[in-house]
This record gives structure tokens, sequence and C-alpha cells, in this order.
């Protein structure tokens, strides 16, 4: 089968390899639908191997060349013999998190902060962005025919949103300032318009993700370098700041934008991921008395109740798709012009299917 497989930086090659097989009795056999190109495979294309594992990993042994893709849908092709919440036939989205289960975050509930935590598509046997992919049966999850698989391929970039604006407490009516019209960005603004914000604010800098974000409708888009930023805010929240902060850029003018940006005693979250140190103004922390917190991943369990909120029409999360390309692509149409800072495209799903 074909498979876009990454050996280093700026070194992802489509090859054929041999097809998955079921070998455990907990395993799913998947046909890949569509897999979307996260900002963590671009930036272990562009900088990387970064958890992309250059040894075996201690949990699944995996080892460079690694097939990528962690955000997919798939239809079940076979499943092991002690598998029983799916059957051949059945659609379904991926969770890609691999866990122990037997560490102290396992056995806490805190799956995605496993002492072992591995990935499909990251540091795994096999990855989405192939045309078959196995699993184990904790990680699929049947999506009903009023979801797509195009919006089931969304469910995994769609729930790291949804956690972090839970994470940041959101509730109904209050005020949401999202920094970064990136894709996480993007499902965020919907997430927290989805559960029930007052106002939600996206700040971006970058004129092409701006437009982007304008087209999808999800509310205000400013740009926080712009004169008049201070006006803006001042305006939309009748002078006291927003109730709620999510920060999505992974960059520190976009922390400090919203640490300065929010009201006293509120929440900012951390969801966009700093491949660098980050310095912040601890003085506006401390004299607001803002709570910054971070946010990994999202609950392992969480799929079925993202699916459907997208089932209901609640979280649009197909919105956010601008490209569908084929494998053979995936590196210039896929890749190349995600990282390119000018580019045009949002999510770009791509499809192994002949």
């Amino acid at each position: 089968m074909r498979a876009a497989r990454f050996h280093g930086q700026g070194d992802i090659r489509v090859e054929e390899v041999p097809e998955p097989r079921v070998a455990a009795p907990d395993d799913v056999l998947l046909r890949v639908h569509w897999c979307g190109i996260c900002g963590t495979d671009l930036h272990e294309y562009a900088v990387g191997p970064i958890v992309t594992p250059t040894s075996p990993h201690p949990l699944t042994g995996a080892v460079l060349p690694q097939t990528l893709g962690h955000e997919f849908s798939a239809t079940v092709v076979e499943v092991g013999a002690d598998v029983r919440d799916v059957s051949p036939g059945d659609r379904v989205s991926v969770m890609p998190a691999i866990v122990c289960g037997r560490c102290r975050y396992c056995r806490r509930g805190y799956g995605h902060l496993c002492e072992r935590f591995a990935c499909t598509g990251l540091s795994a046997e096999t990855g989405g962005l192939a045309e078959h992919a196995v699993v184990k049966d904790y990680q699929v999850a049947r999506v009903p025919d009023e979801v797509s698989d195009i919006e089931a391929a969304v469910v995994e970039p769609a729930a790291v949103a949804a956690y972090g604006v839970d994470r940041a407490g959101v509730t109904g009516g209050d005020t949401v300032l999202v920094t970064g019209a990136g894709p996480i960005g993007v499902l965020s603004a919907m997430y927290a318009s989805a559960v029930g914000a007052g106002l939600v604010v996206v700040a971006e800098p970058n004129p092409a993700r701006a437009q982007l974000a304008r087209d999808l409708q999800l509310g205000e888009v400013v740009d926080p370098t712009a004169d008049g930023f201070d006006e803006v805010v001042s305006d939309l929240t009748d002078g006291a700041g927003f109730d709620v902060g999510v920060e999505c850029s992974g960059t520190t003018p976009g922390l400090q934008t919203c640490l300065t940006n929010v009201s006293r005693r509120s929440t900012v979250v951390q969801t966009g991921l700093h491949t660098r140190p980050a310095t912040i103004d601890a003085m506006a922390l401390a004299e607001n008395e803002v709570t910054l917190v971070g946010s990994w991943c999202y609950r392992l369990t969480d799929w079925p109740r993202i699916i459907r909120l997208i089932a209901k029409g609640s979280y649009p999360v197909a919105r956010a798709v601008t490209a569908q390309i084929d494998l053979a692509d995936v590196v210039t149409a896929g890749f190349d012009r995600l990282v390119d800072p000018t580019g045009d495209q949002l999510k770009v799903l791509v499809s192994a299917a002949r």
C-alpha cells in the first residue's frame, strides 16, 4: 500500500509498504478515508524529529521512518477476536492516543498525560497518511450517518480545541478572545460559540489567515498589531477586557495579547504548542489575578461527545477544511503549502484511496 513516511527533517516520501494486519485480539484494521495534516506533523517536517522516535519507543517499539497522520476517518475492515464495539463496515473516527493504562496518570483517568504516551501516526506502527492502518479497539468511535467522512477526520483537532476551551471554563454569555487563526484557533472559536459564548473575537496578524477566519464568519476578526486594537477591545467588552483568553498561536506575542486583554480574575488557557520558551508579563498576571492554565491533547473519552455536537450541527468543523488532496501530492500541495507563512490553506485533508 501507499504511505507517507517521515524519514527526517524535510524528508517525507510516499512509499510502497506492506499492508498492516490484525495481530492482537484488540486490533482493528481500518481503510482510511481522509487524514488531516496537523501542526505537529508540520513541526516534524520543518525541524524534526521532535516526537517521532529515533530509537524504539518504550510503549510501541516504533522508530523512524514513521508513517504520519493522526487525524483521520476510516471504515473498519477487520477486527480481532476480543473487539466488541465495532464491526467490519462501520465508519469510525480515530482517537490516536496510545496509553499504557498502568501509570499513575492513566489510573487517575488522565490517559492523555500517560508517562509512556504514544500516538498513531507519530510514534506507532501505522498512521493515517496511508491506505490502511491498525489501531486498538479503544481508539475508534463509530460515527452516525449525519457525520461525513470529512467531519469524522476533523474530530481529533476539534477535540484539542474543545479541551482547551473547557480547561478555560467558558460558560454561557462569556466574552472570549482567541489568539491565532490557525486550525486550532478557528475550531476553538467555533466550539466557544457552540457552548454558549456571548462574544468571540479572533486576533490574527497574518492577513491571509485573518481573511480565512473572516470568510468562515466566526465573529469579529482583528489585527492585534494594528493601531487602535486597544480601543476595539475596549469597545467590544465595555472597557472590562475579555472573560476568557484562548491562546492558539503558540507564540509569545499571542500569549501576551491574551494576558493583557482579559479582565481581572479571568482565565487564559495555553492551547497552542510552543516550540521554544515563551516570556510573559508576570505583573499583568499578578495584578489582575489572571489564572494561566495549560492544555495538552484532550480527554481520551471525548470522541462520542464531539461527534454528537458535530452531528447536531452545533460544531461545524468541516468549515475549517480548505483543501482535499491525493496522497501523491501530500508534500507539494500539503506540507510545503502549509509551512509557507503566506499560504492560503487552513486545514488540508489527504486521501490515499486509489
